[in-house]
């Protein structure tokens, strides 16, 4: 057990965000994420539709890194016109990661600090408002904080929440459906009582060896604690194989600062 990773924690519980969605289009955006899902699809939701990451679908997940002599078992044909389709269909679950979260589960992928003199410049909002607002949308975290999860509004609204003053009078809100962030210290989902005023955002497991009160800490806005608060599964041997063959280079242990032992202590948290 002491051997398991945090980031391989983290990909277990990646891999749950997609479990029961049916025959969906699964992208995961990052390693961790990427590798969250294809765990799901080769564990409990093997109906889920992969690509190859370029325009063919696949029967089983494509190994990231090189190659070697892995041939892509092709099943079919997803360019990227298909994938507007999935998109704007509400066939597709995706996950993220964001640079800044708001409590109304607003995101930011474009710029810190006042958009007219930003302090830096991101990747821009990309697809983020049809994705958010047409789909399922998860979020990965590697590193849980303040500057993450921030007071107030994210500093540019590029994926769309549960914040009624963003709509106009008769836009259609329906569609927004956000799951779950996993992060270095917990997953949360958006299952709180009151989400249209803010309060939506509530601790669904405690990483092991983390305590409520210090993911309260690293977040600039209140949370909830979920009825039955958990501690995040570890992995089994089974997952771990699976990982191990799906990442041979094991460039999931970069994704995380030192990438720490799974299992921390409760006296404090590995930098």
């Amino acid at each position: 057990m002491s051997e398991i990773t945090l980031a391989e924690l983290m990909i277990v519980a990646a891999s749950e965000v997609w479990r029961d969605n049916g025959e969906v289009l699964a992208s995961g955006i990052g390693v961790i994420p990427r590798l969250g899902a294809s765990l799901a699809k080769l564990t409990h939701s093997p109906e889920l539709l992969m690509t190859d990451s370029e325009a063919y679908l696949v029967a089983e997940p494509v190994p990231i890194g090189p190659r070697a002599n892995y041939l892509p078992k092709y099943e079919g044909y997803l360019p990227f016109d298909r994938v507007f389709d999935c998109v704007w269909g509400g066939q597709r679950h995706v996950m993220i990661g964001p640079t800044q979260i708001d409590r109304w589960g607003q995101t930011n992928l474009s710029v810190v600090g006042d958009y007219a003199r930003p302090k830096s410049a991101i990747l821009g909002v990309r697809g983020l408002p049809g994705n958010s607002l047409c789909h399922i949308n998860s979020m990965i975290v590697p590193n849980h904080g303040p500057r993450v999860f921030v007071a107030g509004e994210v500093d540019m609204v590029s994926g769309v929440g549960y914040n009624p003053a963003r709509f106009s009078a008769g836009m259609r809100t329906d569609t927004i459906d956000l799951r779950r962030i996993i992060t270095d210290l917990c997953v949360l989902d958006f299952e709180g009582p009151d989400k249209w005023n803010g309060a939506a955002i509530r601790v669904r497991s405690l990483h092991p060896g983390v305590s409520f009160e210090q993911v309260q800490a690293a977040t600039a806005f209140p949370l909830r604690q979920a009825p039955g608060l958990a501690e995040t599964p570890m992995p089994t041997a089974a997952q771990l194989a699976i990982i191990a063959r799906l990442d041979p280079h094991n460039l999931r242990a970069a994704q995380l600062k030192n990438n720490p032992p799974a299992l921390r202590l409760a006296s404090g948290i590995a930098a």
